[in-house]
């Protein structure tokens, strides 16, 4: 009877340890698992300004995707991050709209966004401020190979494509798109990007 008992409790340690082993291996593949959906599919940012009122708010927390640009191009009206102009020792990151694509000639004429001449109808997510600053689309740009040109919703306020400091953006430079918002809870979902 002694050694039933001792044949026991080796097979409840053995039974124990396996299944801290089994614990320990599931955290960390679940570890594993949250680190590469962060680092390669999607990363939370935070709305930094009001260059994107009325669609993103300062403040706003958002997911952003990082792998659909491995699959297909940006589009026009995707809203996408990408590093900005800053001051020394610091690297910001911007959240525009995408305008203008590879190819096109974008040009800013009496407040209104024109995209190879043809007027860009832009209510559909809510534009309506009258653009003073043209900038580098004053008199047409006319975007190379891989560049897309991008402002912020809220034109009047936004620093943007149209600066020279900021020009246009490559696609190698966008680092994802703006995918959910997370924060706050009342305006949790999707971020519509407009039409395609």
């Amino acid at each position: 009877m002694g050694n039933i008992n001792k044949d026991e409790q080796v097979q409840e340690k053995r039974s124990m340890v396996r299944e801290i082993l089994d614990m320990v291996i599931y955290v960390a593949v679940i570890g594993l698992v949250v680190y590469l959906i962060l680092h390669f599919v999607g990363q939370r940012t935070v709305v930094n300004g009001d260059s994107m009122d009325n669609t993103l708010r300062d403040g706003q927390s958002l997911i952003m995707d990082k792998i659909s640009y491995r699959f297909h191009d940006p589009r026009r009206f995707d809203i996408v991050i990408f590093p900005g102009p800053g001051e020394e020792g610091e690297q910001p990151y911007y959240i525009k709209r995408v305008i203008g694509l590879p190819g096109e000639t974008v040009q800013i004429i009496d407040g209104k966004v024109y995209i190879n001449d043809k007027e860009l109808k832009e209510d559909i997510y809510g534009i309506t401020d009258y653009i003073e600053y043209a900038g580098i689309a004053e008199d047409g740009y006319t975007l190379e190979e891989n560049e897309y040109f991008c402002m912020g919703d809220n034109r009047p306020v936004s620093f943007d494509s149209r600066y020279e400091e900021v020009g246009p953006v490559t696609k190698d430079e966008i680092i994802g798109k703006v995918w959910i918002r997370i924060w706050p809870f009342s305006k949790f979902g999707p971020v519509e990007g407009g039409q395609q």
